[in-house]
């Protein structure tokens, strides 16, 4: 499969493009395109991957300028002739609440975390519908549930969701499938600050929090994340169009009686999981 993965240089990203160039070790059956704004980054990831067979093209890109999604395509298919698979997961935050958010981090956030979906899945359009490919977006269990800390990151998830429900709509007939992950508190360098293991003791604090809320009793790694992507981006979900698969152990069931007051589940223990 010919995949192209934003956010590639680190995080699920990085977990999506390892785990497709594993399964695909030893063969020429994966090509995968590498998008991050982090060039150095993304030539460490090239390289890893590399060893295992994989063709990989690294293209370092910002995402928040507006035409960096269609060049990231146009470069992808130039050398790989099409595309079977978009993953748009790059993402990023600007913790704090909406009184005191500026307005230039609140349009990067919904830049990068929503619009980046729609400017790839128009760029690539015409080369999935050939291809009877897939996109899948990377969301978050905050687009269902509003955090304090995340006064943009929750509501540029949300929007993410239904751009991808919409895009679903209207592209299948094109045979395109459109889904979304949405992590719940997940390991990775976004998550380092708030419950890593080396974010200090209030990491540590707030990872206990977290890991008593989550039904499952853990938080999530990037694979499990990875592993969901490549099921939504495959052959083998080839029925599957529209859904938002959570990947979170559990915590949406644990946040829904919070309405009813019930103890110990509360928003601000799982606010900026992820």
């Amino acid at each position: 499969m010919r995949y192209l993965i934003t956010g590639a240089g680190s995080g699920i990203g990085r977990a999506v493009a390892t785990l497709a160039a594993r399964r695909a070790a030893g063969s020429d059956e994966v090509s995968l395109a590498l998008v991050d704004h982090n060039a150095e980054a993304l030539e460490v990831v090239a390289d890893d991957l590399a060893a295992t067979g994989a063709r990989c093209l690294p293209i370092a890109l910002d995402l928040s300028d507006v035409e960096s999604p269609n060049k990231a395509v146009v470069a992808a298919v130039a050398d790989f002739g099409g595309l079977d698979a978009v993953v748009s997961n790059a993402g990023t935050t600007a913790p704090g609440p909406l009184e005191l958010l500026s307005v230039e981090d609140y349009e990067r956030t919904f830049a990068i975390n929503t619009r980046v979906t729609w400017l790839l899945g128009k760029a690539a359009y015409g080369v999935l519908s050939e291809s009877r490919g897939s996109i899948t977006a990377t969301a978050s269990i905050s687009a269902q549930h509003p955090t304090p800390p995340l006064g943009a990151y929750s509501p540029s998830k949300a929007a993410l969701v239904m751009l991808v429900r919409q895009m679903a709509l209207e592209w299948g007939r094109s045979g395109i499938r459109c889904n979304c992950v949405s992590p719940g508190p997940t390991d990775t360098g976004l998550t380092a600050a708030a419950f890593g293991g080396d974010g200090g003791s209030a990491a540590a604090t707030n990872r206990a929090h977290r890991v008593g809320v989550i039904p499952l009793q853990k938080i999530g790694r990037a694979e499990d994340v990875a592993e969901a992507v490549l099921f939504l981006a495959g052959p083998g979900a080839a029925q599957i169009t529209g859904v938002d698969l959570a990947v979170d152990g559990g915590t949406t069931l644990a946040i829904m009686p919070l309405a009813g007051g019930v103890p110990g589940y509360g928003l601000p223990e799982i606010a900026g999981s992820i």
